[in-house]
Protein backbone atom coordinates (compact mmCIF):
# COMPACT_ATOMS: atom_id res chain seq x y z
CA UNK A 1 0.00 0.00 0.00
CA UNK A 2 2.84 2.57 1.04
CA UNK A 3 4.34 1.93 -2.45
CA UNK A 4 1.31 2.66 -4.49
CA UNK A 5 1.13 5.50 -2.45
CA UNK A 6 4.18 7.07 -3.16
CA UNK A 7 3.65 5.58 -6.99
CA UNK A 8 0.55 7.72 -6.65
CA UNK A 9 2.22 11.01 -5.60
CA UNK A 10 4.82 10.70 -7.63
CA UNK A 11 2.64 10.32 -10.97
CA UNK A 12 0.40 12.76 -9.67
CA UNK A 13 3.33 15.33 -9.18
CA UNK A 14 4.32 14.59 -12.50
CA UNK A 15 0.74 15.27 -14.07
CA UNK A 16 0.78 18.74 -12.27
CA UNK A 17 4.21 19.30 -13.38
CA UNK A 18 3.13 18.96 -17.03
CA UNK A 19 -0.33 20.86 -16.40
CA UNK A 20 1.99 23.74 -14.77
CA UNK A 21 4.64 23.95 -17.56
CA UNK A 22 1.96 22.74 -20.77
CA UNK A 23 2.94 24.69 -24.05
CA UNK A 24 0.07 27.67 -25.17
CA UNK A 25 -0.21 27.37 -29.07
CA UNK A 26 -1.78 30.35 -31.15
CA UNK A 27 -3.28 30.30 -34.18
CA UNK A 28 -2.53 32.67 -36.48
CA UNK A 29 -3.41 33.52 -40.55
CA UNK A 30 -1.50 36.08 -42.76
CA UNK A 31 -3.61 38.40 -44.71
CA UNK A 32 -1.26 38.51 -48.00
CA UNK A 33 -0.24 35.80 -50.01
CA UNK A 34 2.95 34.11 -48.46
CA UNK A 35 5.19 34.66 -51.15
CA UNK A 36 5.19 38.37 -50.84
CA UNK A 37 7.37 40.55 -48.53
CA UNK A 38 4.89 41.70 -45.71
CA UNK A 39 4.18 38.41 -45.33
CA UNK A 40 7.78 36.44 -44.93
CA UNK A 41 8.23 39.63 -42.32
CA UNK A 42 5.58 38.03 -40.03
CA UNK A 43 6.88 34.66 -40.91
CA UNK A 44 9.95 35.69 -39.53
CA UNK A 45 8.08 37.30 -36.90
CA UNK A 46 6.42 33.49 -35.79
CA UNK A 47 9.85 32.00 -36.52
CA UNK A 48 11.36 34.34 -33.84
CA UNK A 49 8.89 33.75 -31.22
CA UNK A 50 8.51 29.77 -31.86
CA UNK A 51 12.12 29.88 -30.39
CA UNK A 52 12.22 32.41 -27.55
CA UNK A 53 8.75 30.77 -26.68
CA UNK A 54 10.34 27.16 -26.83
CA UNK A 55 8.00 24.76 -24.45
CA UNK A 56 6.34 28.02 -23.46
CA UNK A 57 4.31 29.27 -26.34
CA UNK A 58 4.07 28.89 -29.99
CA UNK A 59 2.50 30.42 -33.01
CA UNK A 60 0.93 27.90 -35.69
CA UNK A 61 -0.30 29.84 -38.95
CA UNK A 62 -2.73 28.11 -40.53
CA UNK A 63 -2.23 29.82 -43.72
CA UNK A 64 -3.17 32.96 -45.48
CA UNK A 65 -6.09 34.49 -47.90
CA UNK A 66 -6.66 31.07 -49.03
CA UNK A 67 -7.41 29.81 -45.08
CA UNK A 68 -9.69 32.65 -44.72
CA UNK A 69 -10.34 35.62 -47.11
CA UNK A 70 -8.40 38.89 -46.18
CA UNK A 71 -11.00 40.92 -45.09
CA UNK A 72 -12.62 38.47 -43.39
CA UNK A 73 -9.57 37.84 -41.36
CA UNK A 74 -9.75 40.76 -38.26
CA UNK A 75 -13.46 38.98 -37.92
CA UNK A 76 -12.23 35.94 -37.39
CA UNK A 77 -9.77 37.01 -34.92
CA UNK A 78 -12.49 39.16 -32.62
CA UNK A 79 -14.99 36.11 -32.81
CA UNK A 80 -11.90 33.23 -31.81
CA UNK A 81 -12.17 31.36 -34.62
CA UNK A 82 -8.38 32.22 -35.28
CA UNK A 83 -6.17 33.78 -32.10
CA UNK A 84 -4.01 35.97 -34.48
CA UNK A 85 -3.99 38.15 -37.53
CA UNK A 86 -1.08 39.95 -39.47
CA UNK A 87 -3.36 42.68 -41.03
CA UNK A 88 -3.35 46.09 -42.37
CA UNK A 89 -5.51 48.50 -40.30
CA UNK A 90 -7.17 49.48 -43.20
CA UNK A 91 -8.86 46.05 -43.61
CA UNK A 92 -11.00 46.45 -40.23
CA UNK A 93 -11.02 50.69 -40.46
CA UNK A 94 -15.08 50.79 -40.57
CA UNK A 95 -14.98 49.32 -36.91
CA UNK A 96 -11.62 51.16 -35.93
CA UNK A 97 -11.56 54.36 -37.93
CA UNK A 98 -8.24 55.59 -35.44
CA UNK A 99 -6.75 53.08 -37.63
CA UNK A 100 -5.77 56.19 -39.81
CA UNK A 101 -3.46 57.69 -37.18
CA UNK A 102 -0.88 55.03 -38.47
CA UNK A 103 -1.54 55.54 -42.56
CA UNK A 104 -1.22 59.19 -42.48
CA UNK A 105 1.80 58.91 -39.83
CA UNK A 106 5.22 59.95 -40.71
CA UNK A 107 6.79 58.31 -37.86
CA UNK A 108 8.14 54.50 -37.26
CA UNK A 109 6.52 51.85 -34.62
CA UNK A 110 9.70 52.29 -32.67
CA UNK A 111 8.90 56.41 -31.99
CA UNK A 112 5.18 55.59 -31.74
CA UNK A 113 5.86 52.88 -29.22
CA UNK A 114 8.43 55.39 -27.15
CA UNK A 115 5.78 57.88 -27.39
CA UNK A 116 2.90 56.06 -25.83
CA UNK A 117 1.38 55.73 -29.19
CA UNK A 118 0.96 51.80 -29.53
CA UNK A 119 -0.16 51.70 -26.42
CA UNK A 120 -3.13 54.14 -26.95
CA UNK A 121 -3.74 51.84 -30.13
CA UNK A 122 -3.59 49.19 -28.02
CA UNK A 123 -6.20 50.63 -25.45
CA UNK A 124 -8.70 51.55 -28.62
CA UNK A 125 -8.36 47.70 -30.12
CA UNK A 126 -9.36 46.45 -26.99
CA UNK A 127 -11.87 48.43 -26.55
CA UNK A 128 -14.02 48.95 -29.75
CA UNK A 129 -12.98 45.27 -30.98
CA UNK A 130 -12.22 42.84 -28.27
CA UNK A 131 -8.24 42.39 -29.77
CA UNK A 132 -4.69 43.18 -28.50
CA UNK A 133 -2.80 45.26 -30.65
CA UNK A 134 0.34 43.40 -30.61
CA UNK A 135 2.83 45.41 -32.45
CA UNK A 136 3.06 47.94 -35.57
CA UNK A 137 5.07 45.73 -38.31
CA UNK A 138 6.74 46.75 -40.92
CA UNK A 139 6.41 50.54 -40.44
CA UNK A 140 8.94 53.65 -42.07
CA UNK A 141 7.79 51.73 -45.73
CA UNK A 142 5.49 54.69 -47.57
CA UNK A 143 3.23 54.37 -51.05
CA UNK A 144 3.87 55.55 -54.36
CA UNK A 145 1.49 55.82 -56.92
CA UNK A 146 2.67 53.21 -59.92
CA UNK A 147 1.51 53.74 -63.57
CA UNK A 148 1.38 52.02 -67.07
CA UNK A 149 1.40 55.43 -68.73
CA UNK A 150 3.28 58.28 -68.43
CA UNK A 151 1.65 60.42 -65.69
CA UNK A 152 0.19 63.67 -67.09
CA UNK A 153 0.95 67.26 -65.11
CA UNK A 154 -1.38 70.33 -65.83
CA UNK A 155 -0.30 74.10 -66.77
CA UNK A 156 0.55 74.03 -61.74
CA UNK A 157 2.38 70.69 -62.65
CA UNK A 158 -0.13 68.87 -60.51
CA UNK A 159 -1.00 65.41 -61.14
CA UNK A 160 -3.91 64.83 -63.87
CA UNK A 161 -5.89 61.08 -63.64
CA UNK A 162 -8.57 62.23 -65.46
CA UNK A 163 -9.06 59.33 -68.13
CA UNK A 164 -7.41 57.04 -66.06
CA UNK A 165 -8.47 53.72 -64.59
CA UNK A 166 -6.99 53.87 -60.90
CA UNK A 167 -7.28 51.30 -58.70
CA UNK A 168 -8.33 51.72 -55.12
CA UNK A 169 -9.26 50.35 -51.61
CA UNK A 170 -9.97 51.54 -48.26
CA UNK A 171 -6.22 52.92 -47.98
CA UNK A 172 -6.08 55.68 -50.65
CA UNK A 173 -9.41 56.07 -51.44
CA UNK A 174 -10.23 59.45 -49.30
CA UNK A 175 -6.94 60.95 -51.20
CA UNK A 176 -7.56 59.92 -54.32
CA UNK A 177 -11.41 60.61 -54.41
CA UNK A 178 -11.06 64.30 -52.89
CA UNK A 179 -8.35 65.25 -54.00
CA UNK A 180 -7.03 64.09 -57.18
CA UNK A 181 -10.76 63.93 -58.09
CA UNK A 182 -10.07 60.31 -59.19
CA UNK A 183 -12.82 57.70 -60.56
CA UNK A 184 -11.46 55.05 -58.55
CA UNK A 185 -11.92 51.10 -59.19
CA UNK A 186 -11.79 48.88 -55.68
CA UNK A 187 -9.57 46.04 -56.49
CA UNK A 188 -8.35 43.58 -53.19
CA UNK A 189 -4.57 42.57 -54.17
CA UNK A 190 -5.40 39.31 -55.29
CA UNK A 191 -6.98 40.59 -58.23
CA UNK A 192 -4.81 43.68 -59.37
CA UNK A 193 -2.57 41.52 -61.48
CA UNK A 194 -5.28 40.27 -63.95
CA UNK A 195 -6.79 44.11 -63.64
CA UNK A 196 -3.35 45.65 -65.26
CA UNK A 197 -3.40 42.35 -67.92
CA UNK A 198 -6.85 43.03 -68.85
CA UNK A 199 -7.04 46.58 -68.90
CA UNK A 200 -9.53 46.87 -66.30
CA UNK A 201 -6.93 48.96 -64.47
CA UNK A 202 -4.17 50.70 -65.44
CA UNK A 203 -2.48 53.08 -61.88
CA UNK A 204 -2.26 51.89 -58.55
CA UNK A 205 -1.12 52.60 -55.33
CA UNK A 206 1.05 50.13 -53.91
CA UNK A 207 3.75 50.53 -51.58
CA UNK A 208 7.56 51.42 -51.88
CA UNK A 209 8.35 47.65 -51.69
CA UNK A 210 6.66 44.42 -53.16
CA UNK A 211 5.65 45.11 -56.82
CA UNK A 212 8.28 42.95 -58.06
CA UNK A 213 7.04 40.14 -55.66
CA UNK A 214 3.67 40.80 -56.86
CA UNK A 215 4.63 40.75 -60.70
CA UNK A 216 3.10 44.15 -61.43
CA UNK A 217 6.07 45.67 -62.55
CA UNK A 218 5.47 43.38 -65.52
CA UNK A 219 2.65 45.92 -66.19
CA UNK A 220 3.63 49.60 -64.42
CA UNK A 221 6.34 51.63 -65.94
CA UNK A 222 5.94 54.68 -63.86
CA UNK A 223 6.38 55.58 -60.35
CA UNK A 224 4.79 59.01 -59.14
CA UNK A 225 7.05 60.90 -56.64
CA UNK A 226 6.82 61.66 -53.72
CA UNK A 227 5.71 58.92 -51.61
CA UNK A 228 3.23 59.37 -49.16
CA UNK A 229 0.82 57.62 -46.12
CA UNK A 230 2.36 54.65 -44.24
CA UNK A 231 1.88 50.99 -44.11
CA UNK A 232 0.06 50.25 -41.02
CA UNK A 233 0.77 46.00 -40.97
CA UNK A 234 0.06 45.13 -37.56
CA UNK A 235 -0.47 41.98 -35.33
CA UNK A 236 -3.88 41.63 -33.32
CA UNK A 237 -4.91 39.04 -30.89
CA UNK A 238 -8.07 38.00 -29.86
CA UNK A 239 -8.36 39.32 -26.90
CA UNK A 240 -9.81 36.59 -24.32
CA UNK A 241 -7.18 34.32 -26.24
CA UNK A 242 -4.47 36.91 -24.80
CA UNK A 243 -5.80 37.27 -21.23
CA UNK A 244 -5.90 33.28 -21.01
CA UNK A 245 -1.79 33.47 -21.91
CA UNK A 246 0.59 32.57 -19.04
CA UNK A 247 2.49 36.26 -17.86
CA UNK A 248 5.62 33.90 -19.37
CA UNK A 249 4.06 33.70 -22.97
CA UNK A 250 2.68 37.03 -23.31
CA UNK A 251 6.35 38.36 -22.43
CA UNK A 252 7.66 36.36 -24.31
CA UNK A 253 5.25 37.45 -27.47
CA UNK A 254 5.20 41.25 -26.62
CA UNK A 255 9.13 41.26 -26.09
CA UNK A 256 9.34 39.51 -29.58
CA UNK A 257 7.12 41.89 -31.22
CA UNK A 258 8.51 45.22 -30.04
CA UNK A 259 12.15 43.76 -31.44
CA UNK A 260 10.53 42.51 -34.35
CA UNK A 261 8.78 45.95 -34.78
CA UNK A 262 13.01 47.69 -34.26
CA UNK A 263 14.23 44.87 -37.01
CA UNK A 264 11.56 45.25 -39.53
CA UNK A 265 11.81 48.94 -40.19
CA UNK A 266 15.31 48.51 -40.65
CA UNK A 267 14.76 45.39 -42.82
CA UNK A 268 12.57 46.97 -45.33
CA UNK A 269 14.10 49.94 -45.70
CA UNK A 270 16.99 47.86 -47.28
CA UNK A 271 14.34 45.75 -49.52
CA UNK A 272 12.92 48.94 -50.59
CA UNK A 273 16.12 50.31 -52.13
CA UNK A 274 17.12 47.24 -53.97
CA UNK A 275 13.27 46.93 -55.43
CA UNK A 276 14.10 50.62 -56.51
CA UNK A 277 17.28 49.55 -58.66
CA UNK A 278 15.78 46.61 -59.79
CA UNK A 279 12.71 48.38 -61.13
CA UNK A 280 14.60 51.38 -62.67
CA UNK A 281 17.29 48.44 -64.20
CA UNK A 282 14.23 47.39 -65.69
CA UNK A 283 13.48 50.55 -67.30
CA UNK A 284 11.16 52.14 -64.74
CA UNK A 285 10.83 55.90 -64.88
CA UNK A 286 10.30 58.30 -62.09
CA UNK A 287 8.60 61.21 -62.64
CA UNK A 288 8.82 63.91 -59.86
CA UNK A 289 5.99 66.49 -58.47
CA UNK A 290 7.99 70.06 -58.21
CA UNK A 291 7.37 73.15 -55.49
CA UNK A 292 3.63 73.87 -54.33
CA UNK A 293 2.53 71.15 -56.37
CA UNK A 294 4.41 68.36 -54.60
CA UNK A 295 3.74 70.38 -51.07
CA UNK A 296 -0.28 69.73 -52.14
CA UNK A 297 0.33 66.28 -52.89
CA UNK A 298 1.96 65.34 -49.68
CA UNK A 299 -0.47 68.00 -47.36
CA UNK A 300 -3.79 66.56 -49.47
CA UNK A 301 -2.56 62.51 -48.46
CA UNK A 302 -2.31 63.61 -45.22
CA UNK A 303 -5.37 65.84 -44.19
CA UNK A 304 -7.92 63.93 -46.54
CA UNK A 305 -6.95 60.79 -44.23
CA UNK A 306 -6.88 62.44 -41.14
CA UNK A 307 -10.26 64.23 -42.24
CA UNK A 308 -11.96 60.69 -42.88
CA UNK A 309 -10.62 59.35 -39.41
CA UNK A 310 -12.40 62.45 -37.68
CA UNK A 311 -15.62 61.94 -39.05
CA UNK A 312 -15.90 58.36 -38.63
CA UNK A 313 -15.07 58.59 -34.87
CA UNK A 314 -17.24 60.99 -34.59
CA UNK A 315 -19.88 58.73 -35.38
CA UNK A 316 -18.99 55.91 -33.13
CA UNK A 317 -20.15 55.81 -29.45
CA UNK A 318 -16.63 56.87 -28.34
CA UNK A 319 -16.44 59.73 -30.36
CA UNK A 320 -13.80 61.76 -31.53
CA UNK A 321 -12.27 62.88 -28.20
CA UNK A 322 -8.99 61.46 -28.75
CA UNK A 323 -8.35 62.55 -32.62
CA UNK A 324 -5.92 65.20 -31.15
CA UNK A 325 -3.96 63.07 -28.97
CA UNK A 326 -3.66 60.62 -31.79
CA UNK A 327 -2.79 62.64 -34.04
CA UNK A 328 -0.07 64.35 -32.07
CA UNK A 329 1.28 60.67 -30.98
CA UNK A 330 1.53 59.60 -34.79
CA UNK A 331 2.72 62.58 -36.42
CA UNK A 332 5.48 65.43 -36.11
CA UNK A 333 5.29 68.49 -38.14
CA UNK A 334 8.93 69.30 -37.30
CA UNK A 335 9.97 66.11 -39.91
CA UNK A 336 7.99 67.58 -43.18
CA UNK A 337 9.71 70.59 -43.01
Amino acid sequence: MKMTLIGGIVAGSTMFGAVATAQETLTAVHAFPGTLIYTQSFLQFVDKVNKAGEGVVQIEVRGGPEAIGMFQQPDAVRDGIVDMVYTPGSFYGGALPEKDALVASNLTAVEARENGGIALIDEIHQAKMGVKYLGWFDSGVSYNLWMKDEPKLDANGNLDVSGIKLRGNAVYNAFFTEYLGAQVIDLPTTEVYAGLERGVVDATGWTQIGLIDLKWNEFLNYRVEPSFFSTDLGVIVNLEKWNSLSDEAKTILQDVAIEHEKASVEALRVKRDEDFAALEAGGMKVVELQGEARANYLAAAREKTWGRMKGLMAESPMGDGQYDTLIGLFYNAELDK
